[in-house]
């Protein structure tokens, strides 16, 4: 178990936190690109704990800012999106992608009050329809080139789920659990009389994991009339998970909206059968998971994404791991705290933490491959 002062310090992502120092160390992905347009060109979004404005300008430029304005902390959500960027409702000051001030209606003739005004704001790049958001110091690393995202012999598909009323590592640890599928899927499917569960309902008999360049590396041994050594891709640092899924692969953010609620976007791939490349549109189709829970306030945990949000929520909006009593099948997720306590101290150091790319070779297609096809957990 963990002691509080340390389950406050891996959970808490809010600016100035230590985790939340450490995940600002890495691209996020914050909005859906399709979702702005000439109609609606701007987006609240609420990440990390900071209340953000994304736009698209009239350019075609993206811009993702504070949405108070620093002159009298109006909303620049209910501004004017223009083609260099965007003005607040209230006075009119206009504001750059990159925060600088370009205009200050009604102040004196040759005023260099606007060349001391600066606005929050982050950088965005767009990857597969995804536009990704760098919160922290400069000089930002390369916005990793996952194969799911960047892979151009398939098709693509995002597909979001909504949001989680808990804490992200909540979710993430998840991904470091490896036995948990045997009764929370596969019996889960099995007493209600679903198929699907079939694959992880048979005997576990050794599991492991291993520290790697990218965060955590896991395997499982399944016995039973289907003896099979399953490699699986490893758990990316630190807040993706990477899983071959019913012929796809796939990649699931867990992006902390606040410090008890999660977006999770998952981006999907489909390796065409040939191998030959396939023409990508700008942005793959987008599908809105509806909530699992109905109107009774119960979950339907006839699917696995139901069966996952349940174990994750109904741990508290922020679970207190000072309580819980580990076993041997936790060593997954003890390793993974401690690599997240590790790269917390190493930033607090000055240092950068791992699965950080800056050089531009390593970033031409990151490939990972596993031994068997699994399904989502």
């Amino acid at each position: 178990m963990l002691t509080p002062e340390e389950n406050e310090r891996i959970t808490r992502v809010g600016p100035g936190t230590p985790c939340g120092a450490l995940l600002r160390r890495y691209w996020q992905p914050i909005a859906i690109a399709s979702e702005l347009t000439p109609e609606q060109p701007k987006k609240r979004v609420r990440v990390l704990g900071e209340d953000l404005v994304v736009y698209r300008n009239g350019q075609g430029g993206y811009g993702c800012v504070a949405e108070q304005c620093p002159h009298r902390g109006v909303s620049l959500y209910y501004g004017f999106v223009e083609d260099d960027g965007i003005r607040c409702a209230y006075h009119g000051w206009k504001f750059d992608g990159c925060g600088r001030c370009l205009e200050q209606p009604f102040e004196p003739a040759g005023s260099t009050y606007k060349e001391r005004v600066r606005l929050k704001s982050y950088p965005l790049q767009k990857m597969a329809g995804l536009l990704f958001a760098y919160m922290g110091p400069e000089p930002a690393p390369l916005l990793p080139r996952w194969d799911v995202v960047a892979r151009e012999d398939g098709t693509r598909r995002i597909e979001i789920r909504p949001t989680l009323t808990c804490n992200w590592l909540q979710a993430q640890e998840n991904t470091a659990d490896t036995v948990h599928t045997y009764y929370l899927h596969g019996h889960m499917m099995k007493t209600q009389g679903l198929r699907g569960g079939e694959y992880y309902y048979r005997p576990i008999e050794d599991y492991g994991w291993e520290l790697c360049e990218w965060g955590l590396s896991k395997w499982c041994r399944y016995g039973g009339d289907r003896p099979e050594l399953e490699i699986r891709p490893p758990l990316l640092f630190p807040n993706l998970l990477r899983i071959p899924a019913l012929g796809e692969e796939c990649l699931h953010w867990r992006v902390p909206v606040d410090d008890t609620r999660t977006n999770i976007i998952m981006v999907a791939f489909r390796p065409s059968p040939d191998g030959a490349r396939v023409e990508q549109p700008e942005d793959p189709p987008v599908r809105y998971l509806p909530s699992p829970i109905g109107p009774d306030g119960e979950y339907d945990l006839s699917t696995f994404d139901a069966q996952d949000r349940m174990a994750w929520e109904t741990q508290g909006a922020l679970y207190d791991r000072s309580q819980e009593h580990l076993g041997a099948t936790d060593r997954g997720i003890i390793m993974f705290r401690k690599l997240l306590l590790d790269q917390i101290a190493v930033v607090e150091q000055g240092g950068d933490p791992i699965a950080l790319i800056r050089d531009p070779a390593r970033n031409e297609l990151i490939v990972f491959e596993s031994s068997s096809n699994i399904l989502v957990s």
